[in-house]
């Protein structure tokens, strides 16, 4: 008998160095377009004169949570609808969505067109689970798993610096630029298009390397090129190809465990008792994903997203906010550094802010960078989860505390608070996606599993900037800033507690216990021997 494979252009047991750049190219996009309206969003609702001005900072902050608002409502329909009809569509759809949410955000002379602009793009957008099931798919060893699971979090970061540098350089060129944008041309008279437009161009250009050089990564809807080198064909495979008959064959005489009772049972997620599977006559197993440890990972991640989107908010507006002088006391040292005495915040310039932002996005990028696979690969990833999680609590805990750092050493501890946080929320936030990836029960399910993820996590990022601004202003009034901050470690440490109700339990684990109890049962064992034509005469 002769057996011939098919050639797949790329080995799944080497990293997949190539596919993850070019959906990192098309992950770069996205933050960047989404993050350029921070440094005018205020601006930009003044200029469309919304109520009062002491009101447009609440209404910026509308316009920049209609988009998570809307993401988190169809989040869970285009992970489902990209395990029917494929990843790659689903994600170039979002990205031409995004793109003319830019274009009609930067065309907006009211409100409303903005907002409508900004919800659109958040309806069409799923990209943020996608792209976390494209790398669960392309990363098929999990020795890479930290290193590729770093990847998209470290583009993110990169995205995030420039994005708000596009709309703080470009936003109402008339007024930086008079000579190349006069008075009364289009770029004059919108003068927030232009940083759309150049967010729209670099979208246009993820869409067009998307479409010609991305692979679909979707087990079942590979072309046939694309089927991984265990694949075979022999004389008795039909010359009209049937449905997975290439995929997965009745029986591969070449592996291992041919012969044996782990030959199929081990890899079919029907015979595995412990999923909740439920049959169908006719059609294929229905998987549920409301499982107790999907489910409890889903509310370690809204949870994280939560308290992680305050620090981001609250950050900027702790640094700018005035400087209050202590009062000199008759009390001791003790007295000044009363956790719930921190008026005012750190009054620094926007400049200096800037600049800090800067810094802690190189700090971001160290982390995911280098810090995170060896602690990933020197801890393991559950273990590393429950310490990552327990420790964070302490980044928002030490923040109100600067207030009180003189002026000399304020830098340094800055720095020092930035430090512990990145090490704490960087290192949590890739381990969460490999967590989702081991807890799902079937890969035709993973875009499902990740659509649902993303849109618990924006639901819970659209309501954390108003609690936490509320927070902030009630603090303000009773020279305790910190309350905000406190507000967030007490998520945090709900989320400590929460995280040890996770199952550590993985499909290998279950796929052993299966095994174990199959192999006390008894067994008929046959054997098939190959006979050839001269052993017959």
């Amino acid at each position: 008998m002769t057996l011939a494979r098919q050639r797949s252009p790329r080995n799944p047991d080497d990293f997949p160095t190539v596919q993850l750049f070019l959906l990192a190219i098309v992950r770069l996009a996205e933050p960047i377009a989404l993050t350029s309206i921070f440094p005018y969003a205020w601006a930009l609702i003044k200029r469309f004169q919304v109520g009062d001005e002491q009101d447009a900072s609440w209404y910026a902050g509308l316009l920049i949570s209609s988009f998570s608002l809307a993401e988190a409502l169809m989040g869970m329909y285009w992970g489902s609808l990209s395990d029917r009809i494929g990843r790659k569509p689903v994600l170039l759809i979002g990205c031409v969505g995004t793109m003319f949410s830019m274009i009609m955000v930067g065309f907006a002379t009211n409100i409303w067109t903005a907002l409508i602009g900004r919800a659109v793009g958040g309806l069409l957008n799923g990209n943020i689970g996608v792209i976390q099931t494209m790398v669960g798919e392309l990363v098929t060893k999990p020795e890479h798993e930290p290193r590729a699971y770093s990847v998209m979090p470290f583009v993110w970061s990169i995205g995030t610096i420039i994005g708000p540098a596009i709309g703080g350089v470009f936003a109402d060129p008339h007024s930086s630029f008079p000579e190349l944008f006069p008075k009364g041309s289009l770029l004059a008279e919108l003068p927030y298009l232009l940083p759309n437009l150049l967010c729209a161009a670099l979208l246009l250009v993820s869409i067009v390397l998307g479409y010609f050089l991305l692979e679909e990564t979707h087990p079942d809807l590979q072309p046939n090129y694309a089927v991984p080198e265990t694949t075979f064909v022999s004389e008795e495979t039909p010359l009209l190809e049937t449905s997975d008959a290439l995929k997965q064959p009745a029986v591969d005489i070449r592996a291992d465990t041919y012969g044996s009772i782990r030959s199929r049972a081990s890899i079919d997620f029907d015979f595995r008792p412990e999923l909740d599977v439920v049959h169908k006559k006719g059609s294929k197993p229905e998987f549920n994903i409301f499982n107790k440890r999907i489910m409890t990972l889903i509310v370690s991640l809204s949870l994280f997203t939560y308290h992680s989107m305050t620090y981001d908010h609250l950050l900027p507006i702790f640094f700018e906010d005035d400087r209050k002088t202590f009062q000199a006391t008759t009390s001791s040292i003790l007295s000044d550094l009363n956790v719930f005495y921190s008026p005012g915040g750190l009054g620094l310039s926007m400049q200096a802010v800037g600049m800090i932002m800067a810094v802690n996005g190189a700090i971001a990028l160290f982390v995911q960078a280098v810090v995170f696979p060896v602690l990933a690969e020197r801890f393991g990833v559950f273990r590393l989860f429950i310490v990552a999680t327990v420790l964070h609590p302490i980044a928002y805990a030490v923040m109100p505390f600067l207030v009180h750092v003189p002026e000399s050493y304020l830098y340094t501890a800055i720095y020092s608070c930035l430090t512990i946080r990145n090490l704490v929320s960087i290192v949590l936030y890739p381990l969460l996606l490999i967590l989702i990836k081991e807890a799902t029960p079937c890969p035709s399910v993973l875009g499902k599993v990740n659509g649902f993820a993303a849109s618990a996590g924006a639901a819970f990022r659209m309501i954390a900037p108003p609690i936490a601004g509320y927070l902030y202003a009630i603090g303000s009034r009773l020279d305790c800033t910190g309350i905000a901050w406190y507000g967030s470690a007490v998520v945090a440490c709900i989320a400590a507690v929460q995280c040890f109700y996770v199952q550590r339990t993985t499909n290998d684990d279950s796929e052993e216990k299966f095994v174990v109890e199959v192999q006390r049962k008894p067994v008929v064992a046959t054997t098939i021997m190959e006979v050839s034509e001269s052993d017959e005469e």
